[in-house]
Formats: C-alpha cells, structure tokens, sequence
C-alpha cells in the first residue's frame, strides 16, 4: 500500500493507492496508532475518488525529520577526506552510538518536483539520497519513503560543529513521492540509486544497497526515540552510501533524481526558494 498527499481543490489531500481517502484523514492520526491496528484502520477507509492534483511532501507540518550520518562506510571515508577533523568520523562510525540530528520541520520539506536549494554561503554542494523511515508514535517502522538530505560539505567539512548549518536551511530536505507502508524486514535489501542530469545531460550516477548499512534500522529508531518522544509519529533519514567526487557540486538548474526501492523522488536546485507553511 502507497500513501501519497495531493493538493486538492479542498486543500491537501491524502490517497491510499491512488484513491483520496477520507477528509478527515491524517498521517498524524495513523502514526498515533500501533502498527498491528494501522492496516485495519486504513482498510475500514473508503476512498472517496480517483486522486488527483500535484503531488505534496508526504508529511504534515508538525511532524518533525530527523537525520543519521555515517551509516555506511563510504559516507565515513567521505567525510574524512573534506574534513580537517577527520578522526571524528571514524570515531562515530565505530562507536556504539549513532549520529542522530534534527534536519527539518514538516512545513519546511520539499515533496516530488518540487524545487531544492543550495546555501549562498557555500561552494560545495551534494545531495545524499536516503531511505527515509517513517515511524510511529510507539517507535515502530510503518513504511518508508525517499529522501534527499541536502548538504553543503565545504561547511560541515570546515568544523564538525557547523553541521546544523550545513544541513538545516530553506530547501536542504526534501521527501517524497509518496510513504510505501512496509516493515523493517521488508527494507533491508533495497536499491538506492542517484543520479543527477545537467543541461539534459547525466553528470553523475551512483548506486548503492541498504545491506551496506552498517547499522540495523531497530539501532537507529531506539536511539532516536531513547530519551524523545513523538506523539504523532518521526521521519528518519538513515544515511547516504553515494558520495559524489569532490570537483562536483550542485549548480542551480540542476536536476536531482533520487531512487529508493519503487520510490522515485525528482528535485530541481533552485538558490532563490523561499518556503511558506502548508
């Protein structure tokens, strides 16, 4: 089953498998639920139309995205290479506790085809795609969607402690097409492929597999959820293993396709975005 969020005439939407559901819907009200009760829910459902209208971030304003970084192994032997603090990052790749970071408010997310951006402030610009959990308010892993996590390495790579602003900015998170509900099993082994095309031309691709985690899904959520509590349900970002060679960076009317399983997720960079709430 896919969730996506639509605009509508009546204003955002929500669809179960290309059916509008309910008005009254909302992820927020299914992520309050345990997992064994949330499929009868959205069964008993019925669906009031063919969806239609531009597609939206499949997440709502008060939801909250979190982030894990150096999850796979090319993502530690990456950050070593730009940063002048380089044992920081085998240390956190090695250590029992995970880097976990706040990355974006739910207003603030881009969904599919929607524009992304890169800081004013910086000359060295990637996206990172990643498999996005989405987790419920009892820490259970309920589906996933695709994510790119936005990030200026020349920042992050000049001092560990920049990374807030080197993750956390108008345009830097964007989610999307839409939530496949599955459970943790079902991800384990799944296709992450990015590619990014300029001009109408591919300038870089790369491919990786979830099985090159490092660490298990269960580790990320219980760390995340340890000593945090969210009533209506958290996304979670677990880290990119693509990582673009260091004489690339994003320009403005780059496209930026991120595939994660059957999700595709599309974004054109764009340094003049301004968000609103939606």
């Amino acid at each position: 089953m896919r969730l996506t969020r639509h605009l509508s005439a009546d204003g955002p939407r929500w669809a179960l498998d290309d059916g509008f559901l309910p008005p009254p819907f909302t992820l927020a009200h299914l992520l309050e639920l345990p997992r064994a009760e949330a499929a009868d829910f959205l069964q008993a459902l019925q669906s009031t139309g063919a969806a239609g209208g531009a597609l939206l971030p499949p997440i709502e304003a008060e939801h909250e995205v979190w982030a894990a970084g150096v999850t796979y192994l090319r993502s530690r032997e990456a950050r070593e290479s730009e940063s002048s603090v380089k044992d920081v990052y085998s240390r956190v790749y090695e250590a029992a506790r995970p880097e976990l970071f706040f990355k974006s408010a739910g207003w603030r997310v881009a969904g599919h085809r929607m524009p992304i951006r890169i800081r004013g402030d910086s000359r060295w610009n990637v996206p990172e795609p990643e498999l996005t959990l989405v987790i419920n308010a009892h820490g259970e892993t309920v589906g996933f969607c695709a994510g790119n996590d936005v990030s200026s390495r020349d920042i992050e790579g000049e001092n560990p402690l920049y990374l807030p602003q080197a993750k956390v900015y108008n345009g830097s998170c964007a989610l999307g097409p839409g939530i496949v509900l599955a459970e943790a099993d079902d991800l384990r082994d799944l296709a992450i492929r990015l590619e990014v095309i300029r001009a109408g031309r591919s300038i870089f691709t790369g491919d990786t597999r979830t099985t090159q985690m490092k660490r298990p899904f269960e580790e990320l959520v219980a760390s995340l959820c340890q000593e945090l509590d969210f009533p209506r349900g958290v996304f979670l970002m677990t880290g990119t293993g693509i990582v673009p060679p260091q004489e690339f960076s994003m320009v403005c009317g780059d496209l930026v396709r991120v595939t994660v399983g059957s999700l595709m997720l599309e974004n054109e960079v764009d340094s003049m975005l301004r968000t609103s709430r939606r």
